[in-house]
């Protein structure tokens, strides 16, 4: 665990092209980073396992089995490309390559229960368009019983949140915290008004601000698992 390359493009390592399905190296990292511990003195230990046609799982001790998803989307070549004329071909090259490093992935449960499963629900409603801020502020209404567009999909998985307690929890766990303010509010890459505004960038201004805002983000979560590692290399002097 003393050596990680934060800006790894983990398609690097993936047969088909995403990595949240076969890369070992992104799924090693997983089962190094959170395999701490959680609440209550519980420990969330994480086990790499192949499912079917090699795609790959964490099986846990206290939880339904793990899969890693993309946090943040990207937008290129989605929609029928017609966000992708608002970007230069360095920008797309850059966004694509940094939403793929360790800071822009996550864990979510893997398998569905009664309908789609979280990474799915989140892709799939026009309200996310798969979008983690508008994701996080999703958790964070659940966790104050408060409606979201996500509601119905998350009261599903209702074991897999209990296992952080909060919302700061939560974030706290996933060192997510430069993703939300002072004050807990979630800090949104483009304007937020209740989930009735388009969650796609609505002209070149829009995309760049997302872009922009999404590999800051990023860079930063970066830094803390930098720092974490750094940390336990000390603690057990490696």
């Amino acid at each position: 665990m003393n050596n990680i390359d934060i800006e790894y493009d983990y398609r690097l390592d993936s047969k088909c092209g995403d990595p949240d399905t076969d890369s070992q190296k992104l799924y090693e990292i997983h089962s190094l980073l959170w395999n701490k511990e959680i609440s209550n003195n519980s420990t969330l230990d994480l086990r790499i396992s192949s499912k079917n046609y090699g795609r790959l799982i964490l099986k846990t001790n206290l939880t339904d089995n793990l899969s890693s998803d993309r946090m943040c989307p990207h937008f290129v070549g989605k929609y029928n490309g017609k966000l992708d004329g608002w970007l230069s071909e360095s920008q797309k090259e850059k966004f694509q390559q940094k939403v793929r490093t360790i800071g822009g992935h996550i864990v979510f449960p893997a398998h569905r229960k009664d309908g789609f499963t979280i990474n799915q629900a989140r892709g799939v409603n026009r309200k996310i368009s798969d979008r983690f801020d508008l994701t996080l502020e999703c958790f964070r209404r659940y966790y104050v019983n408060e409606e979201s567009p996500l509601t119905s999909t998350l009261k599903r998985y209702s074991d897999f949140f209990k296992l952080f307690e909060d919302f700061k929890g939560y974030i706290d766990f996933f060192m997510l915290q430069d993703f939300i303010g002072n004050n807990g509010e979630i800090k949104f890459s483009l304007p937020f008004d209740n989930f009735k505004r388009s969650a796609l960038p609505e002209n070149k201004n829009d995309y760049e601000s997302y872009m922009e805002s999404t590999i800051e983000l990023i860079d930063k979560r970066n830094e803390r698992i930098t720092n974490r590692v750094n940390k336990a290399c000390v603690k057990h002097r490696i």
